[in-house]
């Protein structure tokens, strides 16, 4: 199993390094087909659960939400026609609406509701993947000496995005592996640790903080960064593990040899994509 998650991470890594110095729009098709595998993903655990769902038409949702994350903030940039926030609700508005309309065609009434809920949860679940091109986005600019300016802001914050919750994962495996003894939410993942938690959240504050810096912010932004998408990579996780367990999976798919599906590689970052986000909306520029 080790030598198994090695070979595929001496893989995938680079690939995904590669992408990432390439820019927009690599980062954007990158991240349409990860939405698409991970919902196909998420459809199939449903569907083991026996949640009713249109696993086709929900998928591809899932990724229209991306993509509308990625292509409308550039169709309609902030302070121009004003139009991209109310677009950007539209479309999964819409999507959930012809989910229920395909419903209707349900010859049960009970299978119909069940499948319109499904549907619209796994697309919206896995759709909220769309926050990482929007905090592309709407990233402020940089400062013109930051050590990390030639990525841009976009990158630059997408960075912090990856660094904190790939710091977060690694800091609490050690930690929990080493020092864990007291467990909470057993019932959802019997193997999280408060000594994992802990010892991920001062990770993930450390990581955003030198990444921040070099981005020409205050090293300080990293504790309140660190510590939210901290939060939110673990709350993420946990609600992968609470639908893995409602399907009896190990693991959401075999895409990745010892790594399991996709969603296994994403869970964390849909649900710390959109506070990030939302916290660099709102953070002083």
């Amino acid at each position: 199993m080790l030598r198994q998650r090695l070979l595929s991470a001496a893989i995938l890594v680079p690939v995904v390094v590669a992408i990432f110095l390439l820019g927009r729009p690599f980062i954007d098709g990158f991240l349409v087909v990860v939405a698409a595998l991970a919902a196909w993903e998420t459809f199939a655990l449903l569907r083991r659960a026996r949640y009713r769902a249109f696993p086709l038409y929900g998928t591809l949702l899932a990724a229209a939400l991306v993509v509308a994350g990625a292509v409308v903030p550039a169709v309609w940039p902030a302070g121009s026609a004003g139009a991209a926030g109310p677009v950007l609700v539209a479309v999964p508005a819409v999507g959930i609406l012809l989910a229920g309309a395909a419903a209707l065609w349900v010859p049960d009434p009970r299978d119909g509701f069940a499948a319109w809920i499904g549907t619209s949860f796994g697309a919206v679940y896995v759709g909220l993947l769309a926050f990482a091109p929007l905090l592309m986005a709407i990233a402020p600019p940089l400062d013109s000496g930051a050590l990390l300016g030639a990525l841009g802001p976009g990158r630059g914050w997408l960075l912090v995005l990856i660094a904190a919750v790939w710091s977060y994962d690694s800091f609490a495996y050690a930690f929990g592996r080493a020092f864990g003894r007291r467990r909470f939410l057993q019932h959802v993942s019997p193997s999280k640790t408060y000594a994992g938690l802990a010892g991920g959240l001062a990770g993930a504050v450390v990581v955003a903080a030198l990444v921040l810096a070099g981005l020409g912010r205050s090293p300080l932004e990293g504790i309140p960064v660190g510590l939210l998408v901290g939060l939110c990579a673990q709350a993420g996780d946990l609600a992968e593990s609470m639908l893995k367990r409602a399907a009896d999976a190990k693991d959401s798919g075999r895409l990745i040899p010892g790594h399991g599906g996709m969603l296994d590689r994403v869970d964390s970052f849909l649900f710390a994509a959109p506070v990030l986000a939302a916290y660099v909306a709102l953070a002083p520029r």
